[in-house]
């Protein structure tokens, strides 16, 4: 039972028993990505005083400039997780390949996938940017080193997901599968508090969530959805709200009700958001908070992934909305 003001640690105590595989671990699991992302919040609210703002100068495994921060959190929750021995495996999007994890019990179930700092470019002005986690079990044999398939398995196989957004202040959401509930983090005292239990996405919105600086190289059935989304009918035209960084976006639009979108495109073939790291644990939180998600065909979750950094097109929100973007998308004409 879910109630406001209960800090995070007794929530997940309370909780513990709607998890089928209650042995302690993802309790402890959970508790070290809320160590780390503290961590990571008192240094992103440090950004501008100190020199952790600004490119590194290298590139990631999908080519991307990385940020200072980037390899800041992503050292940070590496270093949290590996340090409490409760994970045979950690894949980052900042890494090329999977971290397998010495499991000298034998005992460690559990893979953690994790986009560390999503939206860092917008550090340097100050916008609010979020860590995004997706848990699984194993699929291979505990005690024997991590294989890959561990990783890519298909996101209805996912027994926890969530991210934490450093804004105005910082907060920690997540599912187990039973609901979404969000956390805030008090800086005075260190500990987050249960701030918006039972969260739930509005059925239907008013806000479309789009990069439209991309719209000539869009599908044609996105093109007719943001007509749409733009022509004065009904309750509409709709409100266009776009930060450019996924947490921010998704979060906002849970809250309010909301279509986010970022399609292939004519320069992004295959879409530019990875399957494993940022769409699974986000549609796992959206459908969970009574949303839907899709490639705009497809259920995001129903997806085999066959590669870490696979990308795709994602359609995620309130579910009449996704309803009417898919239907633009089945047109003939949509392709």
């Amino acid at each position: 039972m879910s109630r406001k003001n209960q800090t995070l640690g007794e929530f997940i105590i309370e909780n513990q028993k709607e998890f089928q595989y209650t042995t302690g671990e993802l309790s402890r699991l959970i508790n070290s990505i809320r160590l780390a992302a503290k961590v990571v919040s008192h240094e992103v609210r440090k950004a501008g005083l100190v020199d952790i703002i600004g490119e590194t100068g290298e590139t990631n495994i999908q080519g991307e400039t990385q940020q200072k921060l980037d390899i800041l959190a992503n050292d940070m929750f590496i270093k949290t997780l590996t340090n409490r021995e409760i994970v045979c495996g950690i894949a980052s999007e900042e890494n090329d390949e999977f971290i397998p994890i010495e499991d000298r019990n034998g005992k460690n179930k559990y893979v953690v996938l994790i986009d560390p700092l999503d939206g860092s470019s917008n550090i340097d002005v100050n916008v609010s940017v979020g860590t995004i986690f997706s848990i699984y079990r194993r699929v291979t044999p505990p005690g024997t080193p991590v294989q890959q398939e561990d990783f890519l398995q298909p996101g209805n196989q996912q027994v926890a997901a969530g991210y934490i957004i450093y804004g105005t202040s910082t907060m920690l959401v997540y599912t187990t599968g039973y609901g979404v509930n969000g956390f805030t983090l008090n800086p005075a005292i260190g500990t987050f508090y249960m701030s918006h239990p039972d969260m739930k996405i509005p059925e239907n919105g008013n806000i479309y969530s789009v990069n439209e600086g991309n719209y000539v190289h869009f599908p044609q059935g996105v093109k007719d959805y943001i007509k749409y989304c733009q022509k004065e009918e009904g309750d509409r035209p709709y409100t266009s709200r776009y930060i450019g960084s996924l947490v921010s976006d998704i979060h906002r639009n849970i809250l309010k009700g909301g279509i986010y979108i970022y399609p292939t495109s004519s320069i992004k073939a295959q879409g530019k958001l990875r399957l494993l790291y940022e769409c699974n644990p986000m549609a796992f939180i959206v459908e969970q908070a009574g949303g839907s998600a899709s490639d705009g065909h497809k259920r995001i979750l129903d997806i085999e992934p066959s590669e870490l950094h696979e990308r795709c097109a994602f359609f995620c929100g309130s579910k009449n909305m996704m309803e009417t973007a898919e239907d633009f998308m089945k047109s003939p004409l949509a392709k």
